[in-house]
C-alpha cells in the first residue's frame, strides 16, 4: 500500500512539473541565459516553501500518513562539499538540460532521447557509490 502511495503522489508530481514547464529543456535553457524568470519563481518558491514545512514539521513533531513521526536530522556545516557538489550538479544539469527528476517526466512524456541522460545519470551514480569512501563527507 505505501508503494502505490508513493507511484500516486510521485505520478502527480510528474504531471505537475510538466504541466508548469518546469521539466522544459527550453524553460532551463531560458533560466541559465537569465532571459526568463519562470524557473526562478519555481525554484524560489519550492525553497522558501521546503524551508517553512521542514521548520514546522520540525517544531511540531509532525507524523507522516502512516503514523511514524517524522525526524529530520541535522547535517554537519561543511563548504567544501556544498560547493564540490553543487557544482558538480549544476554543470551536469546544464550540459544535460535536465535534473535528474524531469529525466523520468521527459522519458514518460515520450522524449527517448532522454534516455541518454538516464543511463549517464545511472552510471554517475553508480561511480559516487564506488568512490563515496573517499570523498568529503
Amino acid at each position: 500500500m505505501k508503494n502505490l502511495t508513493f507511484i500516486a503522489i510521485g505520478t502527480f508530481f510528474g504531471i505537475v512539473l510538466y504541466k508548469s514547464e518546469a521539466a522544459s529543456w527550453f524553460r532551463i535553457y531560458e533560466m541559465f541565459k537569465f532571459d526568463s524568470f519562470h524557473m526562478y519563481g519555481i525554484i524560489g518558491s519550492a525553497l522558501i516553501l521546503g524551508i517553512i514545512f521542514v521548520q514546522l514539521i520540525k517544531r511540531s513533531k509532525t507524523k507522516s500518513f502512516f503514523g511514524e513521526e517524522i525526524k529530520i536530522a541535522d547535517k554537519e556545516p561543511s563548504f567544501t562539499r556544498y560547493i564540490l557538489g553543487g557544482t558538480i550538479f549544476g554543470l551536469g544539469w546544464g550540459l544535460a538540460g535536465s535534473c535528474p527528476g524531469p529525466i523520468y517526466i521527459l522519458t514518460g512524456a515520450g522524449y527517448w532521447p532522454v534516455l541518454i541522460v538516464l543511463v549517464g545519470s545511472l552510471i554517475g551514480a553508480f561511480v559516487y557509490g564506488a568512490v563515496r569512501g573517499k570523498l568529503p563527507h
